[in-house]
């Protein structure tokens, strides 16, 4: 479903020599998998997210998305097929706009026909059965603007945002780590109900050892611009936080 061949990206240094943060790496996600990914700061977590959602272009190599090349297509484009949830709450939403105006943005860009329509009172009615699917009242806060939102009730509006229509491929990075705990594992059940119910494919950056061993088909660890590790569902399913600990000191 999605293909990453080669993948090479460099970034330029004051002195003109190039950091090279991704290295030859390959990737290949199936329809429909969940992926966890894990690496040290600096392994190339955002940078390969980058380069799947466009925000970045890869030096060498080439990515394929339902057998489409989107290796050098713009990232306007690709947000109409690919999703994105961001750690920051604020991002990927207009602060200062309602929530269901939020919303209908997100409707529109996925709906052209739509883009420039009122909010009806049948996209009100779509709007709120979806957000009352995460059990936060949120159905009750369509008027009110997103800058009101906690950082949970925020993040939910941005995953419901990218998911309205589902995606063909959805990002997740580190949607759920500047959440308070108990807050953050309301949204990843939440996310993880979505998921299933829609059948989506999702890679999702995270730090949290055991949300990585728990959740998802497949888990990748990332070091120094490569794949140094996979662990398949039944291997995922042995492991505990230390075993990963170990592994993230690779020489």
């Amino acid at each position: 479903m999605l293909v990453l061949n080669d993948i090479y990206k460099s970034f330029p240094k004051a002195d003109g020599n190039p950091i090279q943060v991704l290295r030859g790496l390959d990737l290949t996600v199936e329809t429909g998998e969940f992926v966890t990914v894990l690496g040290n700061n600096g392994a190339g977590k955002s940078t390969l997210f980058n380069i799947i959602g466009g925000a970045l272009w890869p030096n060498r190599g080439k990515i394929t998305l339902n057998d489409r090349d989107i290796t050098f297509l713009p990232e306007h484009k690709r947000s109409h097929f690919i999703g994105r949830v961001f750690q920051n709450p604020q991002m990927g939403t207009a602060p200062n706009l309602t929530v269901a105006e939020n919303l209908a943005l997100a409707y529109g860009r996925q709906n052209r026909k739509l883009f420039n329509r009122a909010i009806t009172k049948d996209l009100r009615r779509i709007f709120a059965e979806k957000l009352s699917e995460a059990g936060m009242g949120l159905e009750d806060k369509l008027d009110n603007r997103m800058n009101e939102l906690s950082g949970g009730q925020s993040q939910v509006v941005a995953l419901i945002m990218s998911t309205l229509r589902p995606p063909q491929l959805l990002l997740l990075d580190e949607h759920t780590a500047a959440l308070d705990p108990q807050i953050a594992k309301d949204v990843l059940d939440f996310t993880c109900r979505l998921a299933e119910r829609d059948k989506l494919t999702v890679i999702m950056i995270t730090h949290n050892l055991q949300d990585a061993i728990d959740i998802g088909d497949r888990l990748i660890m990332l070091d120094k611009g490569k794949i140094a590790h996979i662990f398949a569902a039944e291997e995922k399913k042995a492991l505990v936080p230390d075993d990963l600990r170990k592994l993230y000191h690779i020489p």
